[in-house]
């Protein structure tokens, strides 16, 4: 079944409909994912926020490996970075040269970055790439639920029967300016009530309507917007927030015309008024770089940075900082070779931030391993899939039970030490050795290579993926043996060209060049 037809297949929704500082304002109030997450005895009070970053976001441009600076040159030298331009932020990395405001959180601890996260075997078709996201499918697998779906089904089996009440009178999530996300599809449909009125912020608070045209259409639509102000089950928490929340930071006005600003000053303020809200989500949209992409992409990382650092000082300012948890994603990341056009192509893995005080702050992952001389075809090696990052958001920001976690995301992830657990105490890195030795002989003649690696975990894969970084051979998946083991690879159905080698093991990467020479 194609998306559009399972969407309008799907059991309906409530829409009470209106618009919160111009943007319309879905309100996902009865979703049991959500719900669950109020009744953690120890994170009650989390907030998560989702930055949707629409288009695929160029991580090469964003986070610069600065020791493959000659690389990154010769693979596209129209668009890049100048490296006396870029934000240094250690001997081997940079930040784009607009992103100060990330660049100072990361300083003060507030910013973490995960490297190269993407899935195996990627599919570089937008719609496509972002159901797998939403859903947390396999790349072969088409699935009609979400991965949150899927873990409010397990949750809550009889919704939405009893809610709101007493315990959680608030919407559980509120989604700005996108569509209802595929992520929230249950077994038998949508698990949320949608709010989507086109009327402005300040007529929830001050219980007016927007004036409409005095036609048969204006007639309508001042209809459906009295119709929403009389829904007031969910408009009454969401007016009373807004009355008693107020906005103290000065970066708000220093952000500009920052859409992004916008949507995160409004969710600010919400939580700052007392909204019991759990998840918030909010989007930045024009990733989608093939032309012009400097004059594209460099205004929209400033957008981001700027609303990103005005968020974390408003939340300061507050006294809210230690409750809400930001975190940022895209379809996929681009191509390390440039087009011809001033752009990029669609690609593969790609960053990922994770901002506030929670955060275990830094690089998380290494520095992508580019190829002297890219095609157009290269791409970037995953180091992290990205069910590891909800496994890890689970687990560690909302405290979620590990049989629960499995069920969601469909088979077990390892996670990543880049939240402080629900107590407060940093997750510490697993205690392992993750290494994989440079195989030999290489460049391989088309003959057999062996590799070597050692690790400590129970368990390791080691893996081959091509320059599209889809995956070739796996070479090893299973119990391991402390110390050394080697496996040998023949390489004779190989075509001449770089290969990516990644041995996986107690949630850390590790990642070798291999290069075939007939």
């Amino acid at each position: 079944m194609k998306r559009r037809d399972f969407l309008k297949a799907a059991a309906p929704v409530t829409v009470l409909p209106f618009l919160v500082g111009g943007f319309s304002l879905k309100v996902f109030a009865n979703n049991p994912f959500l719900n669950s997450l109020v009744t953690q005895s120890n994170n009650s009070d989390r907030v998560l926020v989702l930055v949707q970053l629409i288009g695929g976001n160029d991580g090469l441009q964003t986070v610069i490996p600065l020791d493959q600076y000659d690389a990154i040159i010769a693979a596209r030298a129209n668009i890049a970075i100048a490296e006396k331009d870029a934000l240094k932020i250690s001997p081997t990395l940079g930040f784009h040269p607009n992103f100060t405001g990330m660049k100072n959180l990361l300083n003060d601890g507030k910013l973490a970055v995960v490297q190269g996260v993407g899935y195996p075997s990627p599919n570089l078709s937008h719609f496509r790439s972002i159901d797998i996201w939403l859903t947390g499918s396999d790349y072969n697998e088409v699935l009609t639920t979400g991965w949150i779906g899927r873990y409010l089904d397990q949750e809550y089996p009889g919704f939405p029967a009893g809610y709101p009440n007493a315990t959680m009178p608030d919407p559980i999530a509120i989604q700005i300016g996108a569509a209802v996300s595929l992520g929230l599809q249950g077994q038998n449909g949508s698990m949320g009530m949608v709010f989507s009125d086109p009327t402005s912020f300040n007529d929830i608070i001050s219980d007016t309507v927007t004036p409409t045209s005095n036609t048969r259409a204006g007639d309508e639509l001042k209809y459906i917007r009295s119709i929403g102000k009389q829904l007031q089950t969910f408009a009454v928490p969401v007016k009373a927030a807004a009355g008693k929340g107020k906005t103290l930071s000065s970066q708000w006005q220093s952000a500009g015309d920052n859409a992004l600003a916008d949507q995160l000053r409004i969710v600010a303020q919400l939580i700052a008024g007392g909204l019991k809200t759990k998840i918030y989500v909010v989007n930045l949209g024009g990733f989608d770089s093939h032309t012009e992409q400097r004059a594209g992409q460099d205004p929209l990382l400033d957008k981001l940075s700027k609303a990103v650092s005005a968020f974390q000082d408003e939340l300061k300012l507050n006294a809210l900082e230690d409750r809400v948890l930001g975190m940022t994603f895209s379809e996929f990341g681009r191509r390390i070779a440039s087009n011809s056009s001033l752009g990029s192509d669609h690609g593969t893995s790609a960053p990922m931030f994770f901002f506030g005080t929670n955060v275990i702050g830094g690089i998380h992952g290494d520095n992508p391993v580019l190829p002297a001389a890219a095609t157009a075809d290269d791409n970037l090696l995953m180091q992290y899939d990205f069910r590891q990052i909800y496994a890890s958001v689970l687990k560690e920001w909302f405290g979620t039970p590990d049989a629960e976690i499995i069920t969601t995301l469909l088979k077990p992830y390892t996670t990543i030490p880049i939240i402080k657990t629900p107590s407060g105490v940093e997750a510490k890195a697993p205690t392992v050795i993750t290494e994989l030795l440079q195989n030999y002989p290489n460049p391989s003649n088309g003959g057999e290579t062996h590799f070597t690696f050692r690790t400590t975990s129970g368990n390791a894969s080691l893996r081959i993926y091509d320059a599209k970084d889809e995956l070739i051979n796996t070479l090893f998946d299973g119990a391991t043996i402390p110390g050394e083991q080697t496996v040998s690879f023949n390489t004779s159905n190989l075509a001449s060209g770089t290969y990516l080698c990644r041995l996986e093991s107690g949630g850390i990467s590790s990642v070798k060049t291999m290069v075939v020479v007939k």
